[in-house]
């Protein structure tokens, strides 16, 4: 079908936020137990232990924020058997997750470590459901404070001298769920009561974030937003795309294109939740000075066959693809309330940008859309509307095609479009409207698949990967893009010199 659209290069809606590209990282599986963290004397190359695979492929993304240790492990974790020397840390079990053995070696020195390697800004979550206040307190102190005080010498002492600057701090998780099956009106009391000791030492200022609903619980933003919301500046969303129930998720492979179609329109429900939480949120803040956080967001299918359930290890296909840029236009059309995002989980665990086997590393799908996308961050967001056409399935009905086009600061336009239909290529009309009068250089790239459950393998790692894009025409101000079925495809439009 051919899809009719405008695109106002003139007219812009604000900064698309970076952090909306963030990503999590929990104790969880295999996530940072072998996809991150391998140790100083793994045979896999590192720097201080950390994977160099994993991470140059994380700094191409320009990741810009990480979430750590959790997740429901926040809520269970005592930040003070993860330092001093590696060989005098606790043991602990991971009663979420598996029941396995935690041994503590990757703690807060390792985490900060990480995120200067990574260049991207840490995200802390601090445990309220089985810790205290003093806990908490102590954390911050030891992270940020740069005079002398017990936790500031215990810093030193396990061999950071300098504080380091951290702005985001989550004060609990999940407190509805493992976090402590708390009510809205506990949680807050008790959100008020933790946030105050989480100071501001220095000149470090910390961004408080406040344990939000899951997906549709819109009284707990209701009492949270009443009873806390000016102690905090942020709350969280958590939301994860699951095709069928939560007793019976469905495959991450190996699913007909019904189930294709319902995971799409499962993804497609991020905008209404969105919606009517920031209608609440501005009910109590209509200034939008919080932000909302949707720090934990993804697919969630049944594990792989053989792989431990506690581990949630699953594959990762062009219908991944899909959910992750379906999500990043829902973003950025709320990118007023929305100042950070957070993919569940960045390697091993859910709906992961890296797979990893051993010493062997492959890229997701989903990594090739975060790689495609990177360029909308901190950019400005232009006006496009689109008539999305029609994809049906029985008696249900989703948009056939949806966008979004951003300036960044060199003045290159990008417009990224996804193209839902499995099987049926789409062709779209955009008059451009507002460009300088110079007829603009065109590029594009485009990701897509032979089937609609493609996917890398560690035998085929190639197998999905983005390719140069040229299927379009620019005459007369009206570009015509003629899209790949089941596709994210993303132009560049420059100013010729």
């Amino acid at each position: 079908m051919t899809l009719q659209g405008v695109l106002n290069a003139d007219l812009g809606q604000g900064s698309i936020n970076r952090n909306i590209y963030g990503h999590f990282s929990e104790h969880l599986g295999r996530c940072i137990y072998e996809g991150i963290w391998v140790g100083e004397d793994s045979p896999i190359p590192n720097t201080n232990g950390i994977r160099n695979d994993v991470l140059e492929a994380l700094k191409k993304i320009k990741i810009p924020v990480l979430r750590w240790p959790g997740g429901c492990f926040a809520d269970e974790y005592h930040w003070k058997d993860g330092i001093g020397p590696k060989e005098a840390r606790k043991e602990m079990i991971n009663t979420h997750w598996g029941g396995v053995v935690e041994n503590n070696h990757f703690g807060t020195h390792e985490f900060m470590d990480l995120c200067a390697q990574l260049g991207c800004e840490p995200y802390i979550n601090g445990n309220v459901g089985s810790g205290t206040v003093q806990e908490m307190s102590e954390w911050v102190e030891y992270l940020t404070f740069g005079g002398k005080s017990p936790m500031s010498d215990l810093r030193s002492q396990n061999g950071h001298e300098e504080p380091w600057k951290v702005t985001y701090f989550g004060v609990g998780n999940e407190n509805w769920g493992c976090g402590g099956n708390m009510r809205p009106e506990y949680y807050a009391d008790l959100y008020r009561r933790f946030q105050t000791y989480v100071r501001n030492y220095d000149d470090n200022k910390i961004h408080r974030i406040a344990c939000g609903p899951n997906s549709d619980d819109y009284n707990w933003t209701e009492v949270l937003m009443r009873e806390a919301g000016r102690f905090m500046d942020s709350i969280t969303l958590h939301y994860y795309t699951v095709p069928k129930d939560w007793n019976n998720k469905g495959g991450a492979t190996g699913f007909d294109e019904e189930l294709w179609f319902e995971t799409l329109k499962k993804a497609l429900h991020m905008d209404e939740l969105i919606t009517r939480h920031s209608t609440i949120m501005d009910k109590y803040d209509p200034e939008g000075r919080v932000g909302l956080i949707v720090d934990e967001w993804g697919t969630w299918y049944d594990v792989e066959p053989g792989t431990n359930p506690g581990f949630l290890y699953q594959q990762n296909t062009m219908r991944d693809a899909l959910v992750a840029g379906l999500t990043f236009h829902i973003f950025h059309k709320h990118s007023g309330r929305v100042r950070m995002a957070n993919i569940a989980q960045t390697v091993n665990v859910l709906q992961a940008v890296i797979l990893t086997e051993g010493e062997k590393m492959i890229l997701t799908p989903t990594y090739h859309v975060f790689d495609m996308y990177k360029v909308h961050q901190d950019a400005e967001l232009l006006e496009l509307s689109l008539d999305g056409g029609s994809y049906k399935m029985g008696d249900e009905e989703i948009p056939a095609v949806t966008a979004t086009a951003s300036r960044d600061a060199q003045g290159a336009i990008h417009i990224s479009f996804c193209n839902l239909q499995a099987d049926s290529a789409n062709q779209v009309k955009l008059d451009l409207r507002g460009l300088a009068s110079c007829e603009p250089s065109i590029t594009g790239s485009t990701l897509t698949g032979d089937k609609i459950d493609a996917h890398n393998t560690f035998e085929q790692p190639e197998a999905v990967a983005p390719r140069a894009f040229t299927d379009f025409v620019l005459e007369n101000g009206t570009l015509s893009v003629t899209l790949p079925a089941m596709s994210v495809t993303t132009l560049e439009l420059a100013v010729k010199a």
